[in-house]
């Protein structure tokens, strides 16, 4: 489309067909050495369960971020992180749920952090998960939970690795700053 002005004798504008909006493009690589995740087991598999974990958990103003929930023969075994600041609100909350739940084991573990490439287009190309975890996984960076969203992909691993993975994804995905830099 050529838009012109019937007023001057300007070039005007071109509208033409170009890249679709939706190219993966990885901007970035984050990382975050201060989460803590709780592991719930034991915790019965019916319908509200996770609603009132969370619902007091976010009562006790915690910010919760990836989650994963598994089922193995009738009980449900949950998994999910907080900030370290929020661990003792975390575990009040959860203390207050047992009444409603029953008996159930929480584990916490503190030697996670998490590594997010961010970048638009993620959602709709599914190649840029598959060689975020073949670049960890050639460097010997075992995953202990994924997260995903249409900007984000999110991985818990050990808290050690962290600046390793930075800088082999910076590496893999081309990016152009150097992270990590050595002194």
């Amino acid at each position: 489309i050529h838009a012109r002005s019937t007023f001057s004798d300007e070039e005007g504008t071109w509208v033409q067909e170009g890249a679709s909006m939706e190219q993966p493009i990885v901007s970035a690589v984050t990382h975050s050495e201060n989460d803590v995740v709780f592991t719930l087991s034991d915790i019965p598999d019916r319908p509200g369960v996770a609603a009132l974990i969370f619902d007091v958990v976010g009562s006790a103003h915690v910010n919760v971020d990836t989650i994963i929930q598994n089922v193995v023969h009738g009980n449900a075994e949950m998994s999910f992180s907080v900030p370290a600041e929020d661990v003792p609100a975390t575990q009040g909350a959860l203390e207050s749920t047992r009444a409603e739940l029953g008996a159930f084991t929480v584990e916490e573990n503190h030697d996670l952090g998490k590594v997010s490439l961010i970048g638009a287009g993620m959602r709709s190309h599914p190649g840029v998960a598959a060689k975020m975890f073949r670049t960890l996984a050639d460097h010997g960076i075992n995953l202990q939970m994924i997260s995903t969203s249409p900007i984000k992909i999110s991985c818990m691993i050990a808290r050690s690795e962290i600046p390793n993975a930075v800088r082999e994804l910076h590496a893999a995905f081309e990016l152009e700053n150097e992270p990590f830099n050595e002194a």
